[in-house]
Protein backbone atom coordinates (compact mmCIF):
# COMPACT_ATOMS: atom_id res chain seq x y z
CA UNK A 1 0.00 0.00 0.00
CA UNK A 2 1.39 3.39 -1.05
CA UNK A 3 1.74 5.85 1.81
CA UNK A 4 1.60 9.46 0.69
CA UNK A 5 4.07 11.91 2.19
CA UNK A 6 2.26 14.97 3.51
CA UNK A 7 3.76 18.38 2.68
CA UNK A 8 5.82 19.74 5.54
CA UNK A 9 4.44 22.64 7.56
CA UNK A 10 5.84 25.24 9.89
CA UNK A 11 3.65 26.90 12.48
CA UNK A 12 3.65 30.50 13.68
CA UNK A 13 1.25 32.33 15.97
CA UNK A 14 -1.79 30.78 17.62
CA UNK A 15 -5.16 32.27 16.75
CA UNK A 16 -8.28 32.48 18.89
CA UNK A 17 -11.64 33.66 17.60
CA UNK A 18 -13.56 34.36 20.82
CA UNK A 19 -17.27 34.85 20.10
CA UNK A 20 -19.44 36.27 22.89
CA UNK A 21 -23.17 36.81 23.26
CA UNK A 22 -24.46 39.64 25.44
CA UNK A 23 -27.15 38.90 28.00
CA UNK A 24 -29.24 41.89 26.96
CA UNK A 25 -31.92 41.34 29.60
CA UNK A 26 -29.31 41.40 32.35
CA UNK A 27 -27.67 44.44 30.78
CA UNK A 28 -30.92 46.41 30.68
CA UNK A 29 -31.79 45.48 34.26
CA UNK A 30 -28.36 46.26 35.71
CA UNK A 31 -27.88 49.47 37.68
CA UNK A 32 -25.93 52.23 35.97
CA UNK A 33 -22.88 51.79 38.22
CA UNK A 34 -22.52 48.11 37.19
CA UNK A 35 -22.84 48.96 33.52
CA UNK A 36 -20.33 51.80 33.80
CA UNK A 37 -17.86 49.51 35.52
CA UNK A 38 -18.39 46.82 32.85
CA UNK A 39 -17.72 49.33 30.08
CA UNK A 40 -14.67 50.72 31.84
CA UNK A 41 -13.11 47.31 32.49
CA UNK A 42 -14.10 46.09 29.02
CA UNK A 43 -12.38 49.03 27.35
CA UNK A 44 -9.32 48.52 29.54
CA UNK A 45 -9.12 44.81 28.65
CA UNK A 46 -9.71 45.28 24.90
CA UNK A 47 -7.29 48.21 24.65
CA UNK A 48 -4.57 46.29 26.47
CA UNK A 49 -5.12 43.29 24.18
CA UNK A 50 -4.93 45.41 21.03
CA UNK A 51 -1.75 47.07 22.24
CA UNK A 52 -0.36 43.58 23.04
CA UNK A 53 0.51 44.64 26.57
CA UNK A 54 0.50 40.99 27.62
CA UNK A 55 3.11 39.59 25.21
CA UNK A 56 6.21 40.49 23.26
CA UNK A 57 4.40 40.22 19.93
CA UNK A 58 1.01 39.41 18.44
CA UNK A 59 -2.17 41.28 17.55
CA UNK A 60 -5.81 41.61 18.66
CA UNK A 61 -8.94 43.30 17.36
CA UNK A 62 -12.56 43.80 18.42
CA UNK A 63 -15.64 43.28 16.23
CA UNK A 64 -19.41 43.58 16.46
CA UNK A 65 -20.91 40.36 15.08
CA UNK A 66 -23.93 40.68 12.79
CA UNK A 67 -26.84 38.26 13.18
CA UNK A 68 -27.92 35.83 15.89
CA UNK A 69 -24.78 33.70 16.18
CA UNK A 70 -22.95 36.08 18.55
CA UNK A 71 -22.71 39.75 19.48
CA UNK A 72 -19.01 40.31 20.04
CA UNK A 73 -15.84 38.85 18.54
CA UNK A 74 -12.42 39.37 20.07
CA UNK A 75 -9.74 38.08 17.71
CA UNK A 76 -6.34 37.29 19.25
CA UNK A 77 -3.03 36.24 17.68
CA UNK A 78 -0.24 35.31 20.08
CA UNK A 79 3.03 33.33 19.96
CA UNK A 80 1.94 30.65 22.46
CA UNK A 81 -1.15 28.86 23.73
CA UNK A 82 -0.24 30.07 27.21
CA UNK A 83 -0.65 33.64 25.95
CA UNK A 84 -4.15 32.86 24.65
CA UNK A 85 -5.07 30.98 27.80
CA UNK A 86 -4.13 33.97 29.95
CA UNK A 87 -6.12 36.33 27.72
CA UNK A 88 -9.22 34.15 28.00
CA UNK A 89 -9.04 33.99 31.77
CA UNK A 90 -8.23 37.67 32.09
CA UNK A 91 -11.42 38.52 30.23
CA UNK A 92 -13.46 36.35 32.57
CA UNK A 93 -12.17 38.47 35.44
CA UNK A 94 -13.68 41.68 34.02
CA UNK A 95 -17.05 43.11 34.97
CA UNK A 96 -17.98 42.94 31.28
CA UNK A 97 -17.71 39.14 31.31
CA UNK A 98 -20.59 39.00 33.82
CA UNK A 99 -22.92 40.09 31.01
CA UNK A 100 -21.59 37.70 28.35
CA UNK A 101 -21.78 34.05 27.44
CA UNK A 102 -19.39 32.37 25.08
CA UNK A 103 -21.38 31.69 21.92
CA UNK A 104 -18.56 29.99 20.04
CA UNK A 105 -14.79 29.93 19.67
CA UNK A 106 -12.22 28.67 17.23
CA UNK A 107 -8.60 27.77 17.93
CA UNK A 108 -5.98 27.47 15.20
CA UNK A 109 -2.38 28.32 14.32
CA UNK A 110 -0.88 30.17 11.38
CA UNK A 111 1.22 28.02 9.09
CA UNK A 112 3.10 27.66 5.83
CA UNK A 113 3.59 24.45 3.92
CA UNK A 114 5.68 22.84 1.24
CA UNK A 115 3.17 23.94 -1.40
CA UNK A 116 4.53 27.44 -1.00
CA UNK A 117 8.27 26.79 -1.10
CA UNK A 118 9.87 23.41 -0.69
CA UNK A 119 13.25 25.12 -0.40
CA UNK A 120 12.07 26.60 2.87
CA UNK A 121 11.98 23.12 4.39
CA UNK A 122 15.18 21.75 2.88
CA UNK A 123 17.78 21.62 5.61
CA UNK A 124 20.66 22.90 3.49
CA UNK A 125 18.71 25.31 1.28
CA UNK A 126 18.08 28.99 1.71
CA UNK A 127 15.08 30.93 0.46
CA UNK A 128 16.86 33.35 -1.84
CA UNK A 129 13.69 35.01 -3.18
CA UNK A 130 13.29 37.96 -0.82
CA UNK A 131 9.63 38.33 -1.77
CA UNK A 132 8.96 34.71 -0.85
CA UNK A 133 10.92 34.97 2.40
CA UNK A 134 8.99 38.07 3.36
CA UNK A 135 5.69 36.47 2.44
CA UNK A 136 6.44 33.39 4.55
CA UNK A 137 7.16 35.62 7.52
CA UNK A 138 3.86 37.49 7.09
CA UNK A 139 1.96 34.22 6.89
CA UNK A 140 3.47 33.02 10.17
CA UNK A 141 3.15 36.37 11.97
CA UNK A 142 0.33 38.30 10.29
CA UNK A 143 -1.12 41.63 11.29
CA UNK A 144 -4.88 42.00 11.56
CA UNK A 145 -5.87 44.37 8.74
CA UNK A 146 -7.58 47.66 9.53
CA UNK A 147 -10.52 46.79 7.28
CA UNK A 148 -14.03 47.33 8.55
CA UNK A 149 -15.63 44.01 7.52
CA UNK A 150 -14.67 40.50 8.63
CA UNK A 151 -15.96 37.13 7.47
CA UNK A 152 -14.88 33.99 9.31
CA UNK A 153 -15.54 30.36 8.43
CA UNK A 154 -13.92 26.98 9.15
CA UNK A 155 -13.39 24.44 6.38
CA UNK A 156 -12.21 20.94 5.55
CA UNK A 157 -10.86 19.26 2.47
CA UNK A 158 -13.30 16.63 1.27
CA UNK A 159 -12.56 12.99 1.96
CA UNK A 160 -15.49 11.32 0.19
CA UNK A 161 -15.67 8.07 -1.75
CA UNK A 162 -15.54 9.88 -5.11
CA UNK A 163 -13.54 13.04 -4.35
CA UNK A 164 -10.82 12.65 -1.78
CA UNK A 165 -8.34 15.53 -1.65
CA UNK A 166 -5.82 13.52 0.31
CA UNK A 167 -5.69 10.77 -2.30
CA UNK A 168 -4.61 13.17 -5.04
CA UNK A 169 -0.93 13.20 -6.06
CA UNK A 170 1.07 16.18 -4.80
CA UNK A 171 1.47 17.75 -8.25
CA UNK A 172 -2.29 17.66 -8.86
CA UNK A 173 -3.01 19.24 -5.48
CA UNK A 174 -0.39 21.91 -6.11
CA UNK A 175 -1.92 22.69 -9.51
CA UNK A 176 -5.36 23.10 -7.94
CA UNK A 177 -3.97 25.45 -5.34
CA UNK A 178 -2.09 27.56 -7.86
CA UNK A 179 -5.19 27.91 -10.04
CA UNK A 180 -7.26 28.80 -7.00
CA UNK A 181 -4.72 31.41 -5.97
CA UNK A 182 -4.84 33.06 -9.39
CA UNK A 183 -8.49 33.91 -8.80
CA UNK A 184 -7.61 35.74 -5.63
CA UNK A 185 -5.10 37.97 -7.39
CA UNK A 186 -7.97 39.80 -9.04
CA UNK A 187 -9.02 40.93 -5.56
CA UNK A 188 -5.64 42.30 -4.57
CA UNK A 189 -6.08 45.41 -2.48
CA UNK A 190 -9.71 44.62 -1.75
CA UNK A 191 -9.71 41.38 0.24
CA UNK A 192 -7.14 40.31 2.82
CA UNK A 193 -6.91 36.94 4.54
CA UNK A 194 -5.49 35.16 7.53
CA UNK A 195 -5.38 31.38 7.06
CA UNK A 196 -4.71 29.15 10.06
CA UNK A 197 -4.52 25.40 10.51
CA UNK A 198 -6.64 23.66 13.13
CA UNK A 199 -6.14 19.94 12.60
CA UNK A 200 -6.09 18.51 16.12
CA UNK A 201 -6.95 21.91 17.61
CA UNK A 202 -10.60 22.36 16.65
CA UNK A 203 -13.46 20.74 14.75
CA UNK A 204 -12.34 21.61 11.21
CA UNK A 205 -9.01 21.53 9.43
CA UNK A 206 -8.57 25.26 8.75
CA UNK A 207 -9.97 28.56 9.82
CA UNK A 208 -10.34 31.30 7.19
CA UNK A 209 -10.70 34.95 8.16
CA UNK A 210 -11.32 37.42 5.34
CA UNK A 211 -11.13 41.19 5.66
CA UNK A 212 -12.33 43.99 3.40
CA UNK A 213 -13.81 47.45 3.50
CA UNK A 214 -16.61 46.45 1.10
CA UNK A 215 -18.46 43.24 2.13
CA UNK A 216 -19.53 42.64 -1.46
CA UNK A 217 -15.87 42.17 -2.44
CA UNK A 218 -15.68 39.24 -0.02
CA UNK A 219 -18.99 37.89 -1.33
CA UNK A 220 -17.89 38.14 -4.97
CA UNK A 221 -14.55 36.49 -4.25
CA UNK A 222 -16.10 33.53 -2.48
CA UNK A 223 -18.79 33.21 -5.15
CA UNK A 224 -16.20 33.10 -7.91
CA UNK A 225 -14.11 30.59 -6.01
CA UNK A 226 -17.10 28.29 -5.59
CA UNK A 227 -16.79 27.47 -9.29
CA UNK A 228 -13.15 26.47 -8.97
CA UNK A 229 -12.63 22.69 -8.50
CA UNK A 230 -10.56 23.28 -5.38
CA UNK A 231 -13.80 24.45 -3.77
CA UNK A 232 -16.54 22.83 -5.85
CA UNK A 233 -15.04 19.33 -5.66
CA UNK A 234 -12.86 19.31 -2.60
CA UNK A 235 -14.05 21.85 0.00
CA UNK A 236 -16.47 21.47 2.91
CA UNK A 237 -17.44 24.61 4.85
CA UNK A 238 -18.67 25.32 8.34
CA UNK A 239 -20.90 28.24 9.20
CA UNK A 240 -19.98 31.78 8.28
CA UNK A 241 -19.89 34.65 10.78
CA UNK A 242 -19.75 38.30 9.70
CA UNK A 243 -18.63 41.24 11.80
CA UNK A 244 -17.64 44.92 11.78
CA UNK A 245 -14.51 46.14 13.49
CA UNK A 246 -14.76 48.88 16.08
CA UNK A 247 -12.22 50.46 18.46
CA UNK A 248 -12.36 49.49 22.15
CA UNK A 249 -13.30 53.05 23.14
CA UNK A 250 -16.59 52.60 21.27
CA UNK A 251 -17.63 49.70 23.51
CA UNK A 252 -20.14 51.93 25.32
CA UNK A 253 -21.74 52.95 22.02
CA UNK A 254 -21.90 49.30 20.97
CA UNK A 255 -23.65 48.27 24.19
CA UNK A 256 -25.99 51.26 24.00
CA UNK A 257 -27.17 50.23 20.54
CA UNK A 258 -25.76 53.34 18.93
CA UNK A 259 -24.59 53.35 15.35
CA UNK A 260 -20.84 52.78 15.14
CA UNK A 261 -19.75 54.85 12.15
CA UNK A 262 -17.28 54.09 9.42
CA UNK A 263 -14.11 56.01 8.79
CA UNK A 264 -14.66 59.68 8.12
CA UNK A 265 -17.88 59.85 10.13
CA UNK A 266 -18.24 61.33 13.59
CA UNK A 267 -17.73 58.76 16.32
CA UNK A 268 -16.87 58.25 19.95
CA UNK A 269 -13.40 57.05 19.02
CA UNK A 270 -13.52 55.92 15.53
CA UNK A 271 -11.28 53.17 14.23
CA UNK A 272 -8.78 54.30 11.59
CA UNK A 273 -9.64 51.89 8.81
CA UNK A 274 -7.28 53.70 6.47
CA UNK A 275 -8.92 52.72 3.21
CA UNK A 276 -6.41 50.78 1.20
CA UNK A 277 -4.65 49.31 4.14
CA UNK A 278 -6.43 46.08 3.56
CA UNK A 279 -4.63 45.91 0.26
CA UNK A 280 -2.39 43.13 1.28
CA UNK A 281 -2.98 39.50 0.56
CA UNK A 282 -4.12 38.24 -2.76
CA UNK A 283 -6.73 36.08 -1.17
CA UNK A 284 -5.10 33.63 -3.44
CA UNK A 285 -6.02 30.43 -1.71
CA UNK A 286 -9.35 30.77 -0.12
CA UNK A 287 -10.39 27.26 -0.87
CA UNK A 288 -7.36 25.37 -2.02
CA UNK A 289 -4.80 27.13 0.07
CA UNK A 290 -6.02 25.30 3.07
CA UNK A 291 -3.90 22.23 3.01
CA UNK A 292 -1.00 23.60 4.95
CA UNK A 293 -2.16 26.97 3.69
CA UNK A 294 0.74 26.93 1.40
CA UNK A 295 -0.28 26.92 -2.20
CA UNK A 296 0.74 30.07 -3.95
CA UNK A 297 2.36 33.00 -2.25
CA UNK A 298 0.14 35.94 -2.86
CA UNK A 299 1.62 38.80 -1.06
CA UNK A 300 0.34 39.45 2.31
CA UNK A 301 2.88 41.56 3.53
CA UNK A 302 0.71 42.19 6.01
CA UNK A 303 3.12 42.94 7.07
CA UNK A 304 6.51 42.25 6.91
CA UNK A 305 7.31 43.73 3.58
CA UNK A 306 7.40 46.81 5.60
CA UNK A 307 8.34 49.15 2.86
CA UNK A 308 11.52 50.04 4.66
CA UNK A 309 12.45 52.52 1.97
CA UNK A 310 16.07 51.79 2.09
CA UNK A 311 16.45 50.88 5.68
CA UNK A 312 16.28 54.35 7.11
CA UNK A 313 14.20 53.20 9.99
CA UNK A 314 15.40 49.68 9.93
CA UNK A 315 18.09 47.58 11.52
CA UNK A 316 20.66 50.33 11.82
CA UNK A 317 18.46 52.42 14.12
CA UNK A 318 20.39 55.17 15.87
CA UNK A 319 23.24 55.02 13.33
CA UNK A 320 20.82 56.01 10.59
CA UNK A 321 19.54 58.90 12.67
CA UNK A 322 23.11 60.12 13.15
CA UNK A 323 23.67 59.95 9.41
CA UNK A 324 20.45 61.84 8.76
CA UNK A 325 21.53 64.55 11.15
CA UNK A 326 24.88 64.84 9.41
CA UNK A 327 23.20 65.07 6.03
CA UNK A 328 20.86 67.73 7.34
CA UNK A 329 23.85 69.75 8.58
CA UNK A 330 25.21 69.54 5.04
CA UNK A 331 21.92 70.78 3.61
CA UNK A 332 20.96 67.37 2.25
CA UNK A 333 17.40 66.31 2.93
CA UNK A 334 17.30 62.62 3.85
CA UNK A 335 13.60 62.25 4.54
CA UNK A 336 11.96 60.68 7.54
CA UNK A 337 12.49 57.04 8.56
CA UNK A 338 9.34 55.97 6.71
CA UNK A 339 8.75 58.94 4.48
CA UNK A 340 6.78 62.01 5.40
CA UNK A 341 3.65 62.69 3.41
CA UNK A 342 4.02 59.39 1.55
CA UNK A 343 5.44 55.94 2.26
CA UNK A 344 7.39 54.26 -0.51
CA UNK A 345 7.94 50.64 -1.51
CA UNK A 346 10.62 50.00 -4.13
CA UNK A 347 11.34 46.59 -5.64
CA UNK A 348 13.69 45.60 -8.44
CA UNK A 349 12.91 43.02 -11.11
CA UNK A 350 14.90 41.24 -13.79
CA UNK A 351 11.75 40.62 -15.84
CA UNK A 352 11.05 42.09 -19.25
CA UNK A 353 9.91 45.67 -18.66
CA UNK A 354 6.84 45.35 -20.87
CA UNK A 355 5.71 42.18 -19.12
CA UNK A 356 6.37 43.76 -15.73
CA UNK A 357 4.39 46.86 -16.67
CA UNK A 358 1.34 44.79 -17.66
CA UNK A 359 1.43 42.99 -14.30
CA UNK A 360 1.84 46.23 -12.37
CA UNK A 361 -0.95 47.89 -14.32
CA UNK A 362 -3.32 45.13 -13.21
CA UNK A 363 -2.34 45.57 -9.56
CA UNK A 364 -2.59 49.33 -9.85
CA UNK A 365 -6.22 49.08 -10.91
CA UNK A 366 -6.96 47.39 -7.59
CA UNK A 367 -4.76 49.76 -5.59
CA UNK A 368 -6.69 52.70 -7.02
CA UNK A 369 -9.76 51.58 -5.10
CA UNK A 370 -8.18 53.07 -1.99
CA UNK A 371 -7.73 56.68 -1.02
CA UNK A 372 -4.38 55.88 0.61
CA UNK A 373 -2.85 54.94 -2.76
CA UNK A 374 -0.77 57.77 -4.22
CA UNK A 375 0.75 56.09 -7.26
CA UNK A 376 2.43 52.93 -8.52
CA UNK A 377 4.76 53.07 -11.50
CA UNK A 378 7.44 51.16 -13.37
CA UNK A 379 10.86 52.79 -13.82
CA UNK A 380 13.33 51.59 -16.43
CA UNK A 381 17.09 52.18 -16.28
CA UNK A 382 18.27 54.77 -18.73
CA UNK A 383 21.23 52.78 -20.03
CA UNK A 384 19.58 49.36 -20.05
CA UNK A 385 22.87 47.55 -19.43
CA UNK A 386 23.17 43.86 -18.70
CA UNK A 387 23.22 44.39 -14.94
CA UNK A 388 20.43 46.97 -14.92
CA UNK A 389 17.16 46.20 -13.18
CA UNK A 390 13.70 47.61 -13.70
CA UNK A 391 12.15 49.14 -10.59
CA UNK A 392 8.58 49.22 -9.33
CA UNK A 393 7.76 52.13 -7.03
CA UNK A 394 4.53 52.25 -5.03
CA UNK A 395 3.65 55.29 -2.90
CA UNK A 396 1.04 55.28 -0.13
CA UNK A 397 -0.21 57.71 2.47
CA UNK A 398 0.15 55.26 5.37
CA UNK A 399 2.89 52.88 6.41
CA UNK A 400 0.55 49.93 6.87
CA UNK A 401 -0.89 50.38 3.38
CA UNK A 402 2.62 50.48 1.94
CA UNK A 403 3.51 47.41 3.93
CA UNK A 404 0.62 45.34 2.65
CA UNK A 405 1.14 46.59 -0.91
CA UNK A 406 4.74 45.37 -0.67
CA UNK A 407 3.43 41.83 -0.29
CA UNK A 408 1.49 42.04 -3.54
CA UNK A 409 4.38 43.62 -5.36
CA UNK A 410 6.75 40.92 -4.12
CA UNK A 411 4.68 38.48 -6.18
CA UNK A 412 5.55 40.24 -9.45
CA UNK A 413 7.75 38.30 -11.90
CA UNK A 414 11.49 37.96 -11.26
CA UNK A 415 11.69 40.22 -8.21
CA UNK A 416 15.31 40.16 -7.12
CA UNK A 417 15.27 42.46 -4.10
CA UNK A 418 13.39 45.16 -2.26
CA UNK A 419 14.99 48.45 -1.30
CA UNK A 420 15.93 48.09 2.34
CA UNK A 421 16.80 44.41 2.20
CA UNK A 422 20.16 43.89 3.84
CA UNK A 423 22.60 42.68 1.20
CA UNK A 424 25.32 42.23 3.79
CA UNK A 425 28.34 43.31 1.75
CA UNK A 426 27.07 46.61 0.32
CA UNK A 427 25.21 49.81 1.06
CA UNK A 428 22.59 51.54 -1.03
CA UNK A 429 21.35 55.08 -1.52
CA UNK A 430 18.25 56.15 -3.36
CA UNK A 431 17.31 59.67 -4.40
CA UNK A 432 13.62 59.87 -5.29
CA UNK A 433 11.09 62.35 -6.62
CA UNK A 434 13.28 63.95 -9.23
CA UNK A 435 10.58 65.78 -11.21
CA UNK A 436 12.51 67.48 -13.99
CA UNK A 437 11.26 70.59 -15.75
CA UNK A 438 10.63 69.45 -19.35
CA UNK A 439 12.80 72.19 -20.81
CA UNK A 440 15.73 71.05 -18.65
CA UNK A 441 15.45 67.30 -19.25
CA UNK A 442 18.50 67.28 -21.54
CA UNK A 443 20.48 69.27 -19.00
CA UNK A 444 19.56 66.81 -16.26
CA UNK A 445 20.56 63.77 -18.32
CA UNK A 446 23.83 65.39 -19.34
CA UNK A 447 24.69 66.30 -15.76
CA UNK A 448 23.87 62.79 -14.61
CA UNK A 449 26.24 61.37 -17.22
CA UNK A 450 29.03 63.65 -15.99
CA UNK A 451 28.27 62.69 -12.38
CA UNK A 452 28.43 59.04 -13.36
CA UNK A 453 31.96 59.49 -14.64
CA UNK A 454 32.97 61.07 -11.32
CA UNK A 455 31.27 58.32 -9.33
CA UNK A 456 33.09 55.65 -11.29
CA UNK A 457 36.38 57.01 -9.98
CA UNK A 458 35.29 57.17 -6.33
CA UNK A 459 36.51 54.59 -3.86
CA UNK A 460 33.82 52.19 -2.77
CA UNK A 461 31.36 53.03 -5.56
CA UNK A 462 29.89 50.01 -7.33
CA UNK A 463 27.13 51.25 -9.62
CA UNK A 464 24.63 54.05 -10.10
CA UNK A 465 21.50 53.85 -12.24
CA UNK A 466 19.14 56.55 -13.41
CA UNK A 467 15.62 55.12 -13.64
CA UNK A 468 12.85 56.78 -15.64
CA UNK A 469 9.09 56.38 -15.28
CA UNK A 470 7.72 54.54 -18.34
CA UNK A 471 4.69 56.82 -18.32
CA UNK A 472 6.40 60.13 -17.57
CA UNK A 473 9.87 60.73 -18.97
CA UNK A 474 10.40 63.66 -16.60
CA UNK A 475 9.86 61.57 -13.44
CA UNK A 476 13.08 59.88 -12.33
CA UNK A 477 15.04 58.51 -9.41
CA UNK A 478 18.67 57.58 -8.86
CA UNK A 479 19.84 54.38 -7.16
CA UNK A 480 23.46 53.75 -6.16
CA UNK A 481 25.31 50.94 -4.46
CA UNK A 482 28.47 51.28 -2.39
CA UNK A 483 30.90 49.05 -0.54
CA UNK A 484 29.93 50.70 2.76
CA UNK A 485 27.91 53.48 4.33
CA UNK A 486 31.07 55.53 4.85
CA UNK A 487 31.84 55.36 1.11
CA UNK A 488 28.37 56.73 0.40
CA UNK A 489 28.80 59.46 2.98
CA UNK A 490 32.09 60.52 1.42
CA UNK A 491 30.15 61.20 -1.76
CA UNK A 492 27.50 63.23 0.07
CA UNK A 493 30.30 65.27 1.67
CA UNK A 494 31.95 65.96 -1.67
CA UNK A 495 31.94 69.24 -3.62
CA UNK A 496 30.51 67.34 -6.59
CA UNK A 497 27.39 66.45 -4.65
CA UNK A 498 26.98 70.00 -3.35
CA UNK A 499 27.14 71.26 -6.91
CA UNK A 500 24.54 68.69 -7.96
CA UNK A 501 22.20 69.91 -5.22
CA UNK A 502 22.58 73.51 -6.41
CA UNK A 503 22.01 72.41 -10.00
CA UNK A 504 18.85 70.60 -8.97
CA UNK A 505 17.30 73.76 -7.61
CA UNK A 506 17.22 75.16 -11.14
CA UNK A 507 16.09 72.14 -13.14
CA UNK A 508 13.70 70.32 -10.79
CA UNK A 509 10.09 71.33 -10.12
CA UNK A 510 10.54 70.41 -6.46
CA UNK A 511 13.36 69.18 -4.25
CA UNK A 512 13.97 65.46 -4.02
CA UNK A 513 12.22 64.45 -0.83
CA UNK A 514 14.21 61.37 0.14
CA UNK A 515 17.73 60.10 0.13
CA UNK A 516 17.18 56.58 1.40
CA UNK A 517 20.07 54.92 3.13
CA UNK A 518 20.07 51.15 2.73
Amino acid sequence: MERRQPPQTEEGWYVLHDFRSIDWDAWRDAPERRRSRAIEEGIEYLSAAESVADAEEGDSATFAVLGHKADLLVLHLRPTLADLDALERRFEGTALAEFTERADSYLSVTEVSGYMSQDYFDEDAEVEDTGMARYIETRLKPEIPDSEFLSFYPMDKRRGPEDNWYDLPFDERAEHLSSHGDIGKDYAGRVTQIISGSIGLDDFEWGVTLFGDDPTDVKELLYEMRFDPSSSRFAEFGRFLSARRFPPEDLGAFLAGERIPREGEESHGEHPHAGGESGGHHHGESGGHHEGSGDHHHGDSSSSGRGDHGGSGGPHGDDDEDLRSELEDMGVYAGQPHGEDVHAVVLYSAADAEELFEEVDGLRGNFDHYDTHVKTAVYEPQDGGDDSETAVVSLWETERAASTAAGFLADLPDIVRQAGDDEGDSWGTMGMFYSVKPEHRGDFLGTFEEAGELLAEMDGHRKTDLLINREDENDMFIASRWDSREDAMQFFRSDAFSEAVEFGRDVLTDRPRHVFLA
